[in-house]
């Protein structure tokens, strides 16, 4: 089997787990949106935003590095292991002490008036132990990555969103069921239960982080304690500017969220923001995977003679799938509308350029490869800083006057400016030989045809997928002698 078909194979497993299983958590936003009104759902989407950029310290970039030596020192792959598993697990633990004993003003920050210190303080404390047992879990998923076990990672992240639903289920609507019903247990439940409560959310959510913890038990077992201090600086050399990449990401990402609120904008408006967020998501979903998939793939191929020319080619297909996809969400937006709440409707402007945001972030995402391969992490510090940045700045700009419509053009320039600066200084320092007039075309083509679907034919959902049918068909036209060549290939 080629390279290129195992690749295929096992982003294919990784994009069947993550579609499924982000599909399976995203019925539960219309659940989430029917329960809470938009001021409560606000205290959701800003409770996870917070907790993105947390993620995102505690791995501490030690996922990519964990696949960069693996295959730069196969000779000491436990040693690798083990330095990059006790290096999050440190941090965490730090983080996990320091978080309990600050909850107090952590709470503070977050709660709008004093009346909601009690309930923010329980909020602390459930994404404390989260996100501790969240980072735990970071280093043994990528070795069963590493491993070549996408079936495993798939029954593991399929039984995480399953229970992570099942007590949302249970908590939201089983409970109130039980206690309408009455009875002994009806009566107790009837003494702590808090209607439309959050809390339960989260709660739902540490349960299923540590069933995933437990199920990755055999990974942890294969862990040795000892630590090479000699490999372990030149990994921190290398991961460091890794973190700051990635919290610079984080703060593209979510940024908007956590200091919308600040700039002027209701937490009512907030929820709704929040709440459309989620059908940009579907995009989201196909960049994850290609991620997990991809990652691996890339550095265990880096030594191959033809490398570049097979990066070059998965960008290519990248893009045209993205585009594909981009039309496609677009032509059918008055389908997946019904998965929020009426009430939210309203925010549906700002999804055209939420996706096309992620579309820019996906290629930035294969781009971004060149530095990693190439040990020369710190440009992803410099073109994530800057990205950083130039969010920051505009949502201080627009955010007062075109409120959460001008952080969705915002989240759009920033992934547009990281993209760009990715593509100039990779082909200055790692050139690849990329297609680029190819893919511009395909770009160009699905943004026209987004603006006819969604402010032309004002979403006329028979127009909308008559424009994708014909985008289609003009990719098979152009891409069949290559696709039949890759095919043939063993």
């Amino acid at each position: 089997m080629s390279s290129i078909k195992r690749f295929l194979g096992q982003t294919a497993i990784y994009g069947v787990t993550t579609v499924v299983s982000r599909l399976f958590n995203f019925i539960l936003t219309p659940l989430f949106t029917d329960v809470f009104q938009p001021g409560v759902y606000g205290i959701f989407t800003k409770m996870y935003a917070s907790a993105s950029m947390i993620n995102a310290i505690l791995a501490f970039g030690m996922e990519s590095t964990f696949f960069r030596y693996l295959n730069k020192h196969e000779d000491k792959k436990q040693e690798v292991y083990n330095n990059t598993f006790f290096c999050v697990a440190l941090i965490a633990t730090l983080f996990l002490i320091s978080g309990i004993i600050f909850s107090s003003p952590i709470a503070a920050y977050f709660a709008s008036g004093p009346e909601e210190m009690a309930d923010y303080k329980k909020y602390v404390h459930y994404f404390v132990w989260l996100l501790f047992i969240d980072a735990i879990c970071v280093i043994p998923f990528a070795k069963v990555r590493a491993d070549g076990r996408p079936m495993r990672y798939s029954l593991i992240k399929f039984l995480n969103i399953g229970s992570f639903i099942g007590f949302n289920l249970l908590f939201l609507f089983g409970v109130p069921a039980i206690i309408k019903f009455g009875g002994p247990i009806g009566e107790w439940l009837g003494l702590w239960y808090r209607t439309e409560w959050v809390g339960y959310v989260f709660i739902s959510n540490l349960i299923a982080s540590v069933l995933t913890l437990i199920l990755l038990l055999p990974e942890l077992m294969k862990l040795q304690f000892k630590f090479d201090k000699e490999l372990f600086g030149k990994m921190v050399s290398y991961s460091w500017p890794v973190l700051v990449a990635n919290l610079s990401f984080v703060v593209n990402e979510n940024l908007d969220k956590m200091i919308i609120t600040q700039l002027g904008v209701s937490e009512y408006n907030l929820g709704i923001y929040g709440a459309v967020c989620k059908i940009a998501v579907f995009l989201s979903l196909f960049i994850t995977a290609f991620r997990l998939g991809a990652e691996p793939f890339f550095f265990s191929h880096a030594k191959s003679a033809n490398a570049k020319q097979t990066y070059a080619m998965i960008l290519n297909y990248f893009v045209i799938t993205l585009a594909v996809i981009f039309v496609g969400l677009i032509a059918n937006i008055d389908i997946l509308k019904y998965f929020i709440d009426r009430e939210y409707w309203v925010g549906l402007n700002a999804v055209p350029f939420l996706l096309l945001g992620y579309v820019f972030l996906g290629i930035y995402v294969n781009l971004s490869i060149w530095y990693k391969l190439s040990d020369q992490t710190k440009f992803g510090l410099y073109i994530s800083v800057v990205g950083a940045i130039t969010t920051i700045v505009l949502n201080i700009v627009l955010v007062p006057k075109y409120g959460y419509m001008g952080s969705a053009w915002v989240s759009m320039l920033a992934y547009f400016v990281m993209m760009l600066i990715s593509y100039i200084l990779g082909q200055k320092h790692y050139p690849i030989p990329y297609d680029l007039k190819r893919m511009l075309a395909y770009l160009l083509v699905s943004a026209v045809l987004v603006v006819l679907s969604f402010w032309v034919f004002n979403r006329n959902i028979y127009i909308g997928n008559a424009l994708l049918l014909i985008f289609l068909a003009g990719v098979v036209y152009f891409e069949k002698d290559q696709l039949k060549l890759i095919l043939k290939k063993r």
